[in-house]
Parts: C-alpha cells; structure tokens; sequence
C-alpha cells in the first residue's frame, strides 16, 4: 500500500524505525525513539493512529497487544522522496546520483541497489517521455 502525501518528518522517523525493527508495540516505538525525539507515549500512540489512517503503517493485534508495521516499501518510499527532492529543491532533471545513498545505514546492499534501479528507471522513463 502507498500513500499519496509524503510522510512528515515524525512519521518517516517511525517508519525508518519500524523498516528496521520490525513489527512493534506502540510502547517499544515511543522506547526507541525517546531519546531522539522526547516523545511521550499518548504522542507516540497518537502519531501512530494517524499513521494508520493514512496507509503508512498497519494495526493487529498479537495476544492481546497491538503491534504495529510499516505498510509502505521502504526502496519505492525513499525513491519517491529523494525523486521530489531532487526536482523540487535541486531542480535536478536527468539521472539522479542513487551511488549517494549506496552507505546509508537505512539500506541494505540489496535495497541500496533496487534504489539505484528505480532512481535510473526514473530517469530513462523521464528522458524518453521528453
């Protein structure tokens, strides 16, 4: 599931977190990003609510609890924001430089280079449709 807004700085800071941790209770989300961020947990609880609504992470429940997930793919989310960026504040038109993001943390190899794949899909899509 994709969603048509870009997700705001607090809901792509979730999402990285859920992207690498996996499915969380809201309480284990609002513990990790704590100390980064100064969240309370009725902030946490509410930001995820939000989340859900939009389509950027789901809700079940696990024995009584509920978990939460990312519901976006991380490679076609990043690519669509660093895509945006590109255009919109760098008025970059052409091939974007994906080797950029190749020793994120956020990546793995192989996520590193699907991204490179779709920046450079983009790209020739874009060319040809001049």
């Amino acid at each position: 599931m994709t969603t048509a807004s870009s997700p705001s700085q607090s809901e792509l800071a979730v999402l990285k977190h859920l992207w690498r941790a996996g499915a969380q209770s809201a309480r284990e989300v609002q513990t990790a990003l704590e100390p980064a961020t100064g969240w309370s947990y009725s902030t946490t609880r509410t930001l995820l609510a939000r989340m859900t609504e939009k389509g950027l992470v789901a809700k079940r429940d696990v024995h009584g609890l509920s978990v939460f997930e990312a519901q976006v793919e991380k490679v076609s989310l990043m690519g669509r924001l660093i895509r945006d960026f590109a255009a919109n504040v760098l008025d970059l038109d052409g091939p974007l430089p994906a080797s950029a993001f190749a020793n994120s943390d956020l990546f793995t190899d192989e996520e590193a280079a699907a991204l490179t794949r779709l920046l450079e899909d983009t790209a020739e899509c874009g060319e040809d449709a001049k």
